[in-house]
């Protein structure tokens, strides 16, 4: 289709990524950054107390719970950012999203947009 090749990366340890891969289904590659190399390298550091108890934050949970979406108690280290990065066959990083708090994604439509057009 796309020729898109997806893989997950955690900073969790070992049983609680397979816990992760069992409680989602999850169907791509979960890689294990246990020493948050790649984390740093790609500057996603420690969010603060108002990136995840903000409004945005209490707006995207509402969301999920209006969706039947119970939040679950979180595991590991909350403050660590997330992000979302695109690397095209050639190397070239496309997309380099550091999130600024768990609500703070692309949306699915602007990162299949950018990978039609690359």
């Amino acid at each position: 289709m796309l020729g898109v090749k997806v893989a997950v990366v955690t900073f969790s340890h070992d049983f609680m990524a397979r816990a992760y891969v069992e409680d989602t289904g999850l169907a791509w590659p979960l890689l294990l950054d246990e020493d948050r190399q790649l984390y740093r390298s790609y500057g996603m550091l420690s969010a603060s107390f108002w990136d995840l108890w903000g409004p945005s934050s209490w707006i995207a949970y509402g969301r999920e719970i209006m969706k039947g979406n119970m939040p679950k108690p979180p595991a590991g280290d909350v403050y660590q950012r997330g992000g979302d990065v695109l690397i095209d066959p050639d190397g070239i990083v496309r997309l380099h999203h550091v999130g600024s708090g768990p609500a703070d994604r692309p949306s699915v439509e602007s990162i299949l947009a950018l990978i039609r057009k690359t």
